[in-house]
């Protein structure tokens, strides 16, 4: 029977599968998706430093060393941190009131232009929101907004969405009173299907839209493009409403398990040794588990494009969550909801160890006294690292000298 991987950096390194894939495709690969991997394959090594702990029992000689993580979105072990770190974040600052989540999405035909033309992305969440504050704004309501986008589908396809919550209330006249929000999707479908195609068309008419090989037959210019465009406008887009939920922590934490960790969960990898991959996934139409088969190869290609360019944020904030105006609305909401205001209690890495593992990491593991820190050894930097990802890719030792 194989083993399986528990780690991601496991299944990377087995049998230089990531290395491979470099070598064979790194004229094309984002600079991005290097250096996240790179971060996700030293991860808890040495190389990237670490911090001296000493038993404070002056009869024990216990020493150990903790390495430093990579903090990368795509480290499954780091996502788990910084994912608890946001969700307690946002349940200190989100006002505790009634909130609709929808997901908009758009027909599969258009995907492919938004991964050849990743620079778009970044406009996706702010005309959802942008359709929603359209309409609030008719009532005299501000409401409050998150946003999250995905790229990615249960079989991590390439499949462009954004999740986006909204309190089902807002501000009202001169922000004094707190008024309820319903709404419709029978209203939104249409201005978010017709603001997504405006953006295609004028980033079309500025010559700055790249077209996959698949379009470049069909839409030789201007006129095919929005021929081809107008006949998925006319089709309806999905737009779909989950029901209300009565506070916010559901929608952080459905959000929250995506934005902050690699696409897939190790947890769902049924197979793997070295060639193929099989990993589980739930079909939202059918709702039946299914199973995804795939070359090792395809299997990384699928995986490293959800990892987003630099500083592109997968999260933004609208309405009166907005940052520039939150400091001087959210006293106002809290007010007129009657809720205190409240602290975000940091997770340090001693509390997340106890309550994920049950283990105390400054507990002394011979006399049960507590650790303290007596001294931190720098590690190597990105640029330094980039220098050793052959030997990390293959799972070769790093020295930090």
């Amino acid at each position: 029977m194989i083993r399986l991987p528990t780690r991601l950096k496991t299944l990377f390194q087995k049998g230089g599968a990531w290395w491979h894939f470099y070598q064979k495709h790194k004229h094309r690969i984002r600079p991005a998706i290097v250096d996240n991997v790179i971060k996700m394959l030293s991860c808890g090594l040495t190389v990237r430093g670490y911090a001296v702990f000493q038993c404070s029992n002056p009869k024990c000689s216990h020493q150990k060393k903790v390495c430093f993580s990579c903090k990368s979105r795509f480290c499954p072990t780091c996502g788990k941190k910084l994912t608890d770190q946001w969700i307690e974040q946002q349940k200190a600052i989100f006002p505790d009131t009634e909130w609709q989540h929808i997901t908009f999405t758009m027909p599969s035909e258009l995907w492919e232009l938004f991964r050849y033309n990743r620079q778009l992305l970044g406009a996706l969440s702010g005309l959802a929101a942008k359709v929603v504050l359209k309409l609030t704004r008719k009532k005299g309501i501000l409401p409050g907004i998150f946003t999250a986008l995905h790229t990615f589908g249960r079989d991590l396809k390439w499949n462009v969405h954004v999740h986006l919550s909204v309190t089902r209330g807002g501000l009202a006249n001169d922000n004094k009173d707190w008024k309820p929000l319903f709404f419709s999707k029978q209203a939104l479908m249409p201005m978010w299907r017709y603001e997504i195609t405006q953006l295609l068309r004028e980033s079309y008419s500025r010559g700055e839209l790249k077209l996959p090989k698949t379009l470049q037959a069909i839409c030789p210019n201007k006129t095919g493009f929005n021929r081809w465009l107008n006949g998925h406008y006319q089709k309806p887009w999905i737009v779909h409403f989950a029901k209300p939920s009565k506070n916010h922590h559901r929608n952080i934490k459905y959000l929250g398990r995506y934005l902050k960790r690699p696409a897939l969960s190790m947890s769902r990898l049924k197979h793997y040794d070295g060639k193929e991959v099989i990993f589980g996934y739930l079909n939202h139409t059918t709702k039946a588990y299914l199973r995804f088969t795939s070359k090792v190869e395809d299997f990384i290609k699928r995986l490293v494009q959800h990892i987003p360019d630099k500083g592109f944020r997968m999260i933004r904030y609208y309405g009166f969550l907005a940052t520039r105006v939150r400091s001087k609305l959210l006293p106002k909401v809290y007010d007129l909801l009657e809720q205190p205001e409240r602290k975000a209690i940091p997770i340090r890495f001693p509390a997340l160890m106890k309550n994920s593992f049950g283990v105390d990491p400054l507990e002394c593991i011979l006399c049960q006294s507590r650790m303290i820190l007596t001294g931190i050894v720098p590690g190597k930097t990105l640029a330094e690292l980039r220098q050793c990802h052959e030997r990390l890719a293959l799972g070769r030792p790093v020295a930090l000298e």
